[in-house]
């Protein structure tokens, strides 16, 4: 499935999506910036509820195809420009990151 393929649908929004054609190719799951970094694999959709900056050199590091804020986080301006500079997709969602994740292994 393609990022903008879960934008907009099954309770994801796009915040940014400067590489709309990404795959999503499996989720990680973590809110601990040094471990996603180290152990989500490249297209994964990563699911968090961390919203900071940081969250985009981790995504660029493990080369995640998008950011996915779980739980109605949503980051600041800051981060929105960042991303686009940076070519990162961020999307988010109103449900629990355990619903994102189930929501997620039923359609990609």
């Amino acid at each position: 499935m393609k990022v903008k393929d879960l934008a907009g649908n099954y309770g994801f929004e796009a915040l940014t999506l400067p590489q709309a054609d990404r795959e999503i190719d499996g989720v990680y799951i973590g809110d601990l910036l040094s471990w996603v970094m180290g152990r989500a694999n490249s297209d994964n959709a990563w699911i968090t509820i961390m919203s900071n900056v940081n969250i985009l050199a981790v995504a660029s590091l493990a080369d995640t195809s998008c950011i996915i804020l779980a739980e109605g986080v949503t980051p600041d301006k800051e981060v929105i420009e960042t991303a686009l500079e940076k070519e990162i997709n961020i999307l988010k969602t109103d449900m629990d990151i355990y619903s994102a994740a189930v929501t997620l292994s039923k359609i990609i």
